[in-house]
């Protein structure tokens, strides 16, 4: 009898970025499903349910990432959200989820700055599913 694989959502403007994390995520042993921005994001939240979601912030819009957030915590809150972003490195604004504060509007559950080791990333993915379980 097989197990089910545990499905990851990609969802990221860069393709380079969703082919690498697709590629490694499968040979991890993970079902992975990608979209090229939130728009896309959501139509696949629709008709799937991921196990956990992976997001860029910076996509189609500058904020993009941080509204779908939203929309998964309105939507779907038992699905763990991990958001990455290059901002702090692009654009000098440091943000991280050390505070209250923070977590309340970030609505994620981890935030990891790019560039990402994939150990980095297949880590939070177990450590998420292990509390979610």
């Amino acid at each position: 009898m097989a197990t089910e694989k545990p499905l990851v959502l990609l969802v990221d403007d860069d393709e380079d970025f969703l082919f690498q994390q697709r590629v490694q995520l499968q040979d991890a042993g993970f079902e992975v499903i990608t979209a090229q921005g939130q728009g896309q994001a959501e139509k696949i939240l629709a008709d799937r349910r991921p196990d956990v979601a992976v997001v860029d912030v910076m996509m189609e819009n500058p904020d993009a990432g941080f509204v779908l957030c939203h929309h998964l915590r309105k939507n779907a809150p038992s699905i763990p959200v991990i958001l990455v972003t290059a901002v702090n490195s692009e654009s000098g604004i440091d943000f991280d989820m050390a505070t209250e504060e923070d977590r309340a509007w970030i609505k994620a559950d981890v935030l990891l700055s790019k560039p990402i080791r994939f150990e980095q990333l297949r880590g939070e993915i177990e450590r998420l599913l292990a509390v979610k379980g």
